[in-house]
């Protein structure tokens, strides 16, 4: 397991255990199990039915093809739905993310997706897996292409380095439009706030305030833009941690 060091563009850096060569193959073993699982429930429908009867080929093929569309697709469209997870990437609590931070795209999966469909079949399986090895942030030929790494989401972190912020229990939050941040979004922001507070640069503290008024379209009310991104940060776990 080796570690990605992503450095946003706040100049803040985000630390991730990459998901080892294992997790990765593992993950892929579960989505297989789906697969059979699948072919079977599929051709035994058919053959209860009677509706696969195997004695006229362009039909027979058409069938086949038919079913296998759901797998082929699978890797797909289960990340462009999960934001970079399948089931098997989902039980083993790995993700895929862009190398620069953000999260991924759709153009990023169909990238993945096109280079997994040629790292499958042998022998080129063998060579992408030699790569994926040999690589420093363990990604395959599809990652490389698409500029994406699978992390492992199982890093222990403590609270001070997550999106959370301890509350009284009397809080009353200011900017209810806050939710329309996300949670990347929020600790790109804690992060870029405590690193800007430590070295006392206003001017990043300032173009962070008007950077979130921009995306969430809250109009600050607070007395200085220490107070107002502090009070987001607040406003945040508040109702993230109610919803």
């Amino acid at each position: 397991m080796s570690e990605l060091s992503i450095t946003t563009t706040q100049n803040v850096n985000i630390n991730f255990n990459t998901a080892s060569v294992g997790e990765r193959i593992l993950a892929y073993l579960i989505d297989f199990v789906i697969f059979i699982a699948y072919y079977i429930i599929m051709y035994g429908v058919l053959n209860a039915g009677d509706w696969y009867k195997g004695d006229d080929r362009a039909v027979d093929a058409a069938i086949n093809g038919l079913i296998s569309l759901p797998v082929l697709f699978y890797a797909l469209t289960l990340e462009s739905l999960l934001e970079g997870q399948t089931v098997g990437k989902k039980v083993l609590k790995i993700k895929v993310i862009k190398i620069d931070g953000y999260q991924s795209g759709f153009i990023d999966y169909v990238l993945r997706w096109i280079f997994r469909i040629i790292e499958v079949t042998p022998p080129l399986s063998f060579i992408g897996l030699v790569i994926m090895i040999v690589s420093n942030k363990t990604q395959r030929l599809g990652d490389m292409a698409a500029g994406t790494a699978v992390i492992d989401l199982k890093n222990k972190i403590t609270i001070d380095h997550t999106i959370l912020k301890e509350l009284k229990n009397d809080y009353v939050p200011t900017y209810p439009l806050v939710i329309r941040l996300s949670d990347n979004d929020m600790r790109i922001i804690k992060e870029t706030y405590e690193t800007a507070v430590k070295s006392a640069d206003f001017d990043v503290i300032n173009k962070l305030e008007y950077k979130i008024e921009a995306v969430t379209g809250i109009k600050s009310v607070s007395k200085s833009p220490m107070a107002f991104i502090d009070t987001i940060i607040k406003d945040y776990n508040y109702y993230t941690q109610k919803m």
